[in-house]
């Protein structure tokens, strides 16, 4: 009969510092935020995921290059001399057709090493930071803005004038060979002073 009134005590004593605890953090201000409703505000140089401007990207690698986890894909073409790819911000002329620009955000550790090489300042982190997926391949982004047919078609006239350059420079190899070449002229003997 004891243990029975002692255990009624303790469970009415636990209670009572239970609600001796929740009433004490009634009136003390809240330390959380109601996120997403309210969002916390980001350090200046918070690093979240990357952004690149595809019309100031020249394909010059550096970023793929600088990656220490192998997450950028690039792929470039060379331009033809009749294409006219437009110039960058800063005014540098583009040289190359960018076929392919992904970013695995998956693989990403946001270090921005991507970021700091990059000549035209095209690539940078953003401070977006909610960009979860059910899907992993949602992760992969896509910066081209050439559609697949535009890819093609660039690969194809890239072929074709490679092609083309290198049948040429065979046809003036060839043509080389066939000229006869000249003797050297026979050069009269030095005169020998008397």
């Amino acid at each position: 009969m004891r243990k029975y009134f002692s255990d009624i005590y303790k469970t009415i004593w636990s209670i009572l510092i239970g609600m001796r605890v929740t009433f004490g953090h009634l009136f003390i201000p809240a330390v959380t935020i109601q996120y997403p409703d309210v969002k916390p505000k980001l350090p200046e140089r918070a690093r979240n995921r990357l952004y690149v401007n595809m019309d100031d990207c020249i394909g010059c690698l550096q970023c793929e290059m600088a990656c220490p986890v192998n997450c950028i894909e690039i792929e470039t073409v060379k331009s033809l001399p009749t294409d006219d790819l437009g110039t960058t911000s800063s005014g540098q002329k583009k040289k190359l057709w960018v076929t392919k620009f992904d970013i695995d955000i998956a693989k990403c550790c946001f270090c921005g090493l991507c970021v700091y090489p990059c000549p035209t300042e095209c690539i940078k982190m953003t401070e977006v930071y909610e960009f979860s997926e059910f899907d992993r391949n949602n992760l992969l982004y896509n910066f081209v803005t050439l559609t697949k047919e535009e890819v093609e078609t660039v690969k194809t006239k890239a072929a074709e004038y490679e092609k083309e350059q290198a049948a040429k420079k065979a046809a003036a190899a060839a043509q080389v060979k066939t000229t006869p070449v000249a003797p050297p002229a026979q050069q009269p003997p030095p005169v020998q002073p008397s």
